[in-house]
């Protein structure tokens, strides 16, 4: 079954009021955003517990296996590749974005699918790219089964993004992105029911990068996976 998506200004919706987190959580400690502790994190991780794991089913539709890439360039300053969606697509369009999509029957599995959706995305070559691990699986609204691959870059690759598919290609601090100052909750009554989601605005320049949604969901949970 499909359905129109319901069409509202993220931006616009009202923020959750904070609610007294105690102890008050802290930014991600910048030794910790290094090749070297994003690797040992990941190989031997710590207890911890995804924050989020999946949203409000909006419509009825089969579960869709789908797999992102977190490409963090390894910079004097660590950041995250992002994109942004073009407007004619079928699902999300406009929205900030992970280089990521389906998991297709000829993929050998979620880290394979997300590197050959980062390719055809953004240009990224693999061999450029050190997968460093996974976090748990996201359950979009929209029914996309998403698994998170976590992967190092080093400066100096080229990027070539598909314009069918990408309006825009940037990127944005880790440790903005790892600082919970900059999360914010919003919540939304949509079909009866409220739909909260988390945003990280980010002023790149004089363009709002205005990541909402699943994608600031999964960080959120690297987030809390880096600050366990």
């Amino acid at each position: 079954m499909s359905r129109v998506l319901p069409r509202f200004d993220p931006r616009l919706v009202p923020l959750v009021p904070p609610g007294g987190e105690a102890p008050p959580l802290q930014a991600v400690a910048s030794q910790r955003l290094t090749a070297p502790a994003l690797r040992q994190r990941f190989a031997e991780p710590p207890p911890w517990v995804p924050e989020l794991r999946s949203e409000p089913r909006l419509f009825e539709r089969e579960p869709a296996q789908a797999a992102v890439l977190m490409p963090l360039v390894m910079r004097e300053r660590p950041s995250l590749i992002l994109t942004q969606r073009t407007d004619h697509l079928s699902t999300h369009s406009g929205q900030v974005a992970l280089p990521g999509g389906r998991v297709d029957p000829e993929d050998s599995g979620v880290v394979h699918a997300a590197l050959r959706e980062a390719q055809e995305e953004i240009g990224l070559d693999p061999s450029l790219v050190e997968v460093i691990g996974t976090l748990p699986e996201y359950v979009t609204s929209t029914a996309f089964h998403v698994t998170p691959v976590v992967a190092l870059v080093q400066p100096g690759f080229v990027l070539n993004p598909n314009p069918f598919e990408v309006a825009d290609v940037f990127e944005v601090p880790l440790d903005y992105l790892m600082n919970p100052v900059h999360h914010r909750l919003h919540a939304l009554a949509l079909d009866g029911r409220e739909r909260r989601w988390y945003s990280m605005p980010y002023a790149d320049g004089q363009v709002e990068r205005f990541i909402w949604g699943a994608t600031a969901g999964m960080l959120r949970n690297l987030y809390r996976f880096l600050s366990a």
